[in-house]
């Protein structure tokens, strides 16, 4: 019943912007961490960007000073800037909730797919 649905991806050239939203729903939004993770093809996936409940934010080293995580708890929404894309930057990027209490479970959003051309 949790739901994260994530929108904003697509094709950029490199020097370009995107804006990645997730929507959550069926949740207390406010209470929970939240990240983005991206995966690219024949790579673990990695986590890109995270901020807690109470808004501390954490980066990978590949994303920090371009990227920039937030989130409206008004609006249930969470929300990546990124910004002088590269390609490498190129994955699939999803969303997750991650639970104030640890014998929930997290929840993954559908992925969205971001590509970055040369």
């Amino acid at each position: 019943q949790v739901q994260l649905v994530e929108s904003g991806g697509g094709l950029v050239q490199s020097g370009g912007s995107l804006r990645l939203s997730c929507v959550a729903s069926r949740i207390i939004f406010s209470a929970y961490d939240m990240g983005w993770y991206r995966q690219a093809p024949g790579k673990q996936r990695e986590l890109v960007a995270s901020i807690t409940s109470g808004g501390s934010t954490n980066y990978a080293d590949s994303v920090k000073g371009r990227f920039t995580i937030s989130r409206d708890n008004a609006k249930n929404t969470m929300y990546l800037q990124m910004n002088v894309l590269k390609p490498e930057d190129t994955a699939v990027y999803y969303c997750k909730a991650d639970p104030p209490t640890r014998w929930h479970s997290p929840s993954w959003g559908q992925g969205t797919q971001v590509t970055v051309s040369s």
